[in-house]
């Protein structure tokens, strides 16, 4: 999945040298509101697999993003993509993880995260990403781009380059904001997934969804769900 500004974005800093011959993987490609997927096709890849937790539009193969590895091995693929897809996946460090690993050394990953961004279910919604949680996720790689929003709905996109001879860094103990906690964590628990909080942002999120599809328009600027604080 992706949103309109991560196509406008891949449009300005993904370059046919980027595709062309190369073999992507796009994990989390089911087709909500867009795919990247139309846009790199045109420039030519020898190989264009999309991946996800449910078969779908833009899905070749079922496979959660944490068994990557398991089903196609280490440094599988030139192009590695991932667009509005890591704020989904409760164990987002195993899914990065994979993601580093199947990406080829020399390779390049394509990442993008909401920074700010209304609370939504497709089907979960967990985290929320800054630059600085790039920089430190991506520590064992080299930044080649990385760009965030200036308005309030805000993202952030990112090209890496995974070098060679390239090492693993650690991110058991790193610890991210959650909408679901209001708060950076380690993880989240069975018992976050009960609390009053997270039950009135279901609640919220129903009800703003439905407000949306009758007024056919969306209203993010005064949704409730908006996460309250970043750092």
């Amino acid at each position: 999945m992706c949103t309109i500004n991560d196509l406008r974005w891949a449009s300005r800093n993904v370059s046919a040298s980027f595709v062309k011959g190369k073999r992507i993987l796009e994990v989390g490609s089911y087709d909500v509101n867009g795919s990247l997927r139309y846009l790199l096709s045109m420039l030519e890849p020898k190989e264009y697999i999309g991946s996800d937790i449910m078969a779908g539009p833009g899905v070749d193969l079922v496979c959660p993003a944490h068994s990557l590895m398991e089903h196609f091995g280490k440094e599988s693929f030139d192009v590695v993509i991932s667009t509005s897809t890591l704020e989904h996946i409760r164990e987002w460090k195993a899914a990065l993880s994979n993601i580093k690993n199947v990406c080829k050394s020399g390779g390049y990953m394509i990442v993008t995260a909401p920074s700010r961004w209304p609370f939504h279910e497709y089907p979960y919604d967990f985290w929320r990403f800054g630059k600085k949680d790039f920089q430190e996720m991506f520590k064992d790689c080299e930044i080649v781009k990385l760009d965030k929003d200036p308005q309030r709905m805000a993202q952030v996109y990112a090209v890496i380059h995974k070098p060679k001879g390239f090492k693993e860094r650690d991110l058991s103990d790193y610890k991210l904001y959650s909408v679901i906690t209001n708060k950076r964590v380690n993880s989240i628990s069975d018992r976050d997934l009960k609390t009053i909080r997270f039950k009135r942002l279901l609640l919220q999120n129903k009800i703003w969804t439905f407000i949306n599809v009758r007024g056919n328009r969306l209203l993010a600027y005064g949704n409730p769900c908006y996460p309250r604080k970043m750092e």
